[in-house]
């Protein structure tokens, strides 16, 4: 019998699926004991890779036309992230670091911008505290602080940050996952929120390890359930000190990782349709998977069958894809479907995730940060339901030294293509002063997509915030100064964050869509939008696609708005929408350079010009709310 890779992955993936989840963790067991350190995650020697034979490309040398320049200090984001000890971790619950989002929590089409908080372990004296803060954009290249006139800011051990309307009244609510009990805060649509976590039945009855998470509408009833995704069963009074259990990074002593621990089972809420949820993780299938410790989470409609999947980026162990059956239950696939391990079979320490059609294809592709000493991981999904790693093809599998955590697809230059931004920075504090791997703080990776399946990393040229070191975790992408390029925020570990200010010269078009659903959850979560455009000097159609996504990156919250590089096309030739509700909509024409609010039955509810002067824009183009159910909502 002949067997590909695929065929046998698929045979272990049968396997695996009589297997319980402690019967897999005793199997490993062995492989675990045989690693060079007790509880470091594992690090791979990467096999020799054959260069990628470069295919003819038009952009290959060619200057950048863009450069990232960090304006935080500047802007007025001037609150550091705090997050377990600045030298020395003796636990895993100070390493994880936080999310951020890129988040218009007021409706003016100004991001506004959300970073979680952490502690530390000896805690701090009463008022003292740190707290997550809100920075609200005062559409002149600042912000203010508002977090507290919000009622946003709580201090804990915060993990991630998810955007949705769950409650379909026009105010996209926010959802902050923690070490101890989430929070769900409701947008009062006046500029604060209220706490409704135990009130919508998202209380937990035990300390959860919560991390990555995201709103989607699994069923589509119209309704936003949430996905929270779970690190490891984690308990301060008896988790291993690195003295007592040997815990070793290349000689250093650091905090013991997850290997040896019980993993966290992910959690999905169901949206009951009047403003509470209903715990429905063990019968929908969450907890039928052989990978565990989640960190990231991802959601796409992968096998664009109009229901969205799950994909979970896991820590040291193979990832998830949980693929939506359409009956309220999911199957995890990811081993068949070639997304679980890396291409010689072997699991990874996943961190942050990322979805995007990178080769306009029509089909969504993975790109996932691993830990130091492996690559990070690029899946091209082939459309058959399964995906091909195309790391070292694509050019990604050069780089192995330092270890990624938020990431993005994202277009940089507006030439209709998707590049690739990793942000970096090293578990262990301990690493400074050493010289035994790269330090704790680490410059990103920047890709420009060759246009030919492959990327070139160009780090070098991507500016001063692209390569000024920074201990980063959580990344969201957006165009915060509505200039119409991507603006890249991260939050970073005991250290201020940035905001990496995209400053072009390319003078290429784009256009930007903002979904509002009837049918559909409001937020419009789940909506696949297609753009064409022609390409010059040809007729022929350049098609991209794009989906309204809740979560993703690191821990992190992406623009709600979907932002399409048009080359120098002046106008979008067409827009098409396919709704969750299975509408849709197709629209004609649509000039360059603008902002579309689009309902769901293809209305344009507001236009918005954009560009280099659109810091001039006035104040009365914020568009009123509309009637719906309950009086004037926001739009």
């Amino acid at each position: 019998m002949s067997w590909s890779r695929r065929s046998f992955l698929t045979s272990l993936s049968s396997t695996a699926l009589v297997l319980s989840l402690d019967d897999v963790l005793a199997l490993a067991a062995p492989i675990a004991q045989g690693m060079p350190q007790m509880g470091s995650r594992p690090t791979y020697d990467a096999k020799p890779q054959p260069a990628p034979t470069r295919l003819p490309s038009p952009v290959t040398g060619t200057p950048l036309g863009v450069s990232f320049v960090d304006v935080a200090r500047q802007s007025g984001l001037n609150a550091k992230t705090i997050y377990g000890g600045e030298h020395k971790n003796r636990y895993l619950i100070e390493t994880t670091g936080c999310g951020v989002a890129f988040y218009d929590y007021d409706h003016d089409d100004w991001l506004d911008i959300f970073l979680v908080n952490g502690t530390r372990l000896e805690g701090f004296p009463k008022g003292q505290e740190p707290v997550s803060r809100l920075f609200k954009n005062n559409r002149d290249g600042t912000f203010t602080d508002v977090s507290i006139k919000a009622g946003v800011a709580r201090t804990g051990w915060g993990q991630g940050c998810c955007v949705g309307d769950y409650n379909n009244d026009g105010w996209d609510d926010l959802f902050v996952s923690y070490y101890g009990q989430n929070v769900l805060y409701r947008n009062n649509g006046d500029g604060t929120f209220t706490d409704v976590t135990e009130k919508a039945g998202l209380r937990q009855s035990k300390t959860r390890w919560n991390s990555g998470c995201a709103f989607l509408d699994y069923d589509r009833d119209g309704h936003l359930d949430l996905f929270v995704a779970n690190y490891i069963d984690f308990d301060i009074k008896t988790a291993p000190l690195p003295e007592a259990a040997g815990c070793q990074y290349k000689g250093i002593q650091v905090a013991c990782g997850p290997p040896g621990l019980q993993g966290g089972k992910n959690i999905l809420y169901h949206n009951n349709g009047d403003g509470t949820f209903t715990d429905v993780s063990q019968k929908s299938g969450m907890w039928e998977t052989v990978g565990t410790y989640g960190l990231s989470v991802a959601v796409s409609d992968f096998d664009d069958d109009g229901w969205p999947d799950i994909y979970v980026a896991n820590d040291s162990t193979a990832a998830t894809l949980y693929q939506n059956q359409k009956d309220g239950t999911f199957k995890d696939v990811a081993i068949e479907s070639g997304v679980a391990y890396s291409p010689d079979g072997k699991p990874q320490a996943g961190m942050g995730v990322s979805v995007g059609d990178y080769n306009r294809d029509g089909r969504f592709d993975l790109v996932k940060t691993n830990f130091a000493g492996d690559t990070d991981s690029l899946y091209a999904n082939l459309g058959d339901g399964s995906f091909d790693d195309r790391t070292y093809l694509a050019g990604l599998g050069v780089n192995t030294r330092l270890l990624g955590w938020g990431v993005g697809f994202f277009d940089m230059d507006n030439d209709g293509w998707l590049d690739i931004l990793v942000c970096n920075g090293h578990v262990y504090p301990e690493v400074d002063g050493t010289s035994i791997d790269a330090p704790y703080a680490q410059h990103k990776y920047l890709y420009r997509n060759l246009r030919n399946g492959q990327f070139e990393e160009v780090t070098e040229q991507g500016g001063p915030g692209i390569t000024e070191a920074a201990p980063a975790r959580g990344c969201a992408f957006g165009d915060y100064d509505n200039d119409g390029d991507v603006d890249v925020v991260v939050n970073c570990v005991n250290s201020l964050p940035q905001l990496l200010r995209c400053d072009s010269t390319t003078g290429r078009n784009w256009i930007k869509i903002r979904t509002v659903g009837i049918k559909s959850n409001r937020a419009g979560i789940g909506a696949k939008i297609s753009v064409t455009t022609a390409i010059p000097n040809t007729g022929k159609p350049f098609v991209q696609i794009d989906e309204v996504r809740s979560g993703g990156s690191y821990y992190s919250q992406n623009d709600l708005r979907i932002h399409f590089g048009l080359d120098h096309a002046v106008k979008a030739d067409s827009v098409e929408i396919r709704w969750p509700s299975g509408v849709q909509d197709k629209l004609t024409d649509l000039a360059a350079n603008h902002l579309y609010v689009i309902q769901e039955g293809g209305k344009i509810l507001k236009t918005v010009a954009m560009g280099v002067a659109a810091s001039s824009i006035p104040a009365t183009s914020k568009a009123s709310g509309l009637p719906r159910a309950g009086g004037a909502q926001g739009v």
